[in-house]
């Protein structure tokens, strides 16, 4: 990925009877702004307990020196980092510990009373939570209070790391073939398959790696830090794990706020499709609403659709040098490419009418060149793995390839099958899974959140990942929710957006009370790229 730009889950990654809480315990919603946390710097108090009969491990978190990202990361140079452990499946005893990387980044203008902190909760499954810290810092995530980051089960800088370097191979590869040609097919099957095959070889528990859990190591990491409550922000994959810990585990929250939904009800593989063909709807759809956009690409949603159709039908192959410079790499540009380049920002929302029309008058470049983009991988930095255990045991049971296809057909009947049959950004993933093999976990997690902890819900109307309307059921089960649709947003909105960083502010200053949303009604999208005829 390159440096500090926002995730975009690559082509192969990346999204007990568990029942819905109501109103969460008193001392969940509110109260004084009080955290037991040591200063940073300091030693926090470990949970060293020793488990009862039939019980798993306690969780204790163990101070330790901060990780060191290849590209250095200024907030940690002041951060108190260390190691949280905890059992790797709680159903288990007597099983082994895992270690997860943590990182307790101090405010930058401390406040006293100290201000109660905010978690975060990264996007995926399988980003590099630790990656994102510059986003957060740049906005303002640590303005006034700790910023407390904790790098989900199975990341980078955790033990066991679940990357799968043989995953990122292929993906080198993936871009000089046919996006959804079987020879990309046998190749991602084989790399998946090599992957499972040495982590289970170290004794990975696969099944363990999944949202319960994760949400349970959230949990513990308040108790082992000695927190009485603190503020919750997670995105994307993020939200959706940050609804299932707000379901299981409510106690200590005082001010919860998720950014770009997956709502774990509705989160299925076919379910990518509506979700995508909002998020373009509503670029296409904002461009009509500028004379300057709808004068010059009056057929904007044609112009799509017709690409679409004629690289898939005769894919181009280029010899195109990477964004970042080096030797030219061959790539292919067809029908699921180019739409899975759109679904990934490149181009960005802007610059998509230009460069369609660029390609439909012969001109690739744009695209081309960010197809060759993937052909340079951070090699062994994502957990391939933890995205395999979460999108096979969560989000593809229940389904098959033809309810991907039906659900590609409803929202883009005139594309082709070829390129529909394909989940956008997790191509052949029903082969994938069943080479993973981990439980199903539908039942489990497929649960509505409902809660009255005072919660703010973020979209933005240019997300084609998670589109924004999918916020609408997961707000009205908030009772005390505030809902925020920021207009020409894509993908994790508040890094991007002023606006959404002041509204965050304003929310966990005072949880209790209406955000500040004054400022998105003057928010507009921006000008179109218009390029001469």
């Amino acid at each position: 990925m390159p440096k500090h730009t926002i995730h975009a889950v690559t082509a192969a990654a990346a999204l007990v009877c568990l029942t819905a809480f109501g109103p969460v315990p008193g001392g969940a919603t509110g109260g004084a702004p009080t955290t037991e946390a040591p200063a940073p710097g300091g030693t926090p108090p470990s949970d060293s307990r020793s488990p009862g009969p039939g019980q798993a491990a306690a969780a204790r978190f163990v101070p330790g020196p901060c990780p060191k990202p290849p590209e250095p990361i200024e907030a940690l140079g002041d951060a108190l980092c260390g190691h949280l452990e905890v059992p790797e499946n709680r159903s288990r005893p007597g099983g082994r510990t895992i270690k997860l990387a943590v990182a307790v980044i101090p405010a930058l203008h401390p406040a006293k009373p100290a201000q109660v902190p905010v978690v975060f909760m990264a996007g995926g499954p399988g980003a590099d939570t630790f990656d994102d810290i510059p986003f957060l810092v740049d906005s303002g995530l640590n303005k006034d209070r700790d910023l407390i980051i904790m790098a989900q089960r199975g990341n980078l800088y955790d033990q066991p790391n679940l990357a799968c370097p043989e995953v990122d191979r292929f993906n080198e590869q993936a871009v000089g073939l046919g996006y959804d040609s079987d020879q990309a097919e046998q190749l991602m099957l084989k790399a998946v398959k090599d992957c499972r095959g040495r982590l289970t070889a170290q004794g990975v528990d696969l099944s363990a790696y999944n949202t319960t859990e994760n949400a349970a190591d959230f949990a513990d990491l308040r108790k082992a830090l000695k927190l009485r409550q603190w503020n919750v922000y997670g995105y994307s994959y993020g939200s959706n794990l940050a609804l299932t810990y707000l379901r299981l585990h409510p106690e200590g929250i005082r001010a919860f706020a998720i950014d770009s939904i997956t709502p774990p009800q509705h989160v299925t593989l076919p379910w990518t499709w509506a979700s995508t063909a909002e998020g373009i709807d509503n670029i296409i759809e904002a461009c009509a609403a500028q004379p300057a956009c709808k004068d010059r690409y009056p057929d904007f949603r044609r112009m799509l659709t017709e690409q679409v159709r004629r690289l898939e039908a005769r894919p181009l192959t280029l010899n195109v040098e990477p964004p970042g410079g080096g030797e030219p790499v061959t790539v292919v540009l067809d029908g699921g490419a180019l739409l899975n380049l759109i679904v990934a920002f490149s181009p960005r929302p802007e610059d998509l009418p230009a460069a369609l029309d660029e390609l439909a008058a012969g001109n690739p470049e744009r695209f081309a060149k960010a197809r060759a983009a993937g052909s340079v991988q951070k090699t062994g930095e994502f957990a391939h793995g933890l995205t395999q255990s979460v999108v096979c045991g969560e989000w593809a049971p229940g389904f098959s390839e033809t309810d991907v296809l039906n659900a590609g057909r409803k929202v883009y009947p005139e594309w082709p099958d070829t390129v529909l049959a394909q989940v956008p950004q997790l191509p052949f993933q029903y082969p994938a899974c069943r080479t993973w093999d981990v439980a199903d976990r539908a039942a489990a997690q497929r649960v509505p959140t409902v809660s009255s902890v005072p919660a703010l819900v973020i979209s933005g109307t240019f997300d084609v990942k998670t589109g924004a309307s999918w916020a609408k059921d997961v707000a009205r089960n908030l009772s005390r929710s505030t809902s925020v649709l920021v207009p020409g947003i894509g993908h994790w909105v508040v890094p991007q957006s002023p606006c959404a960083q002041s509204v965050l502010a304003s929310f966990f200053a005072h949880p209790t009370a209406p955000p500040d949303t004054s400022c998105v009604d003057d928010v507009e999208p921006k000008p179109f790229t218009i390029i001469p005829e």
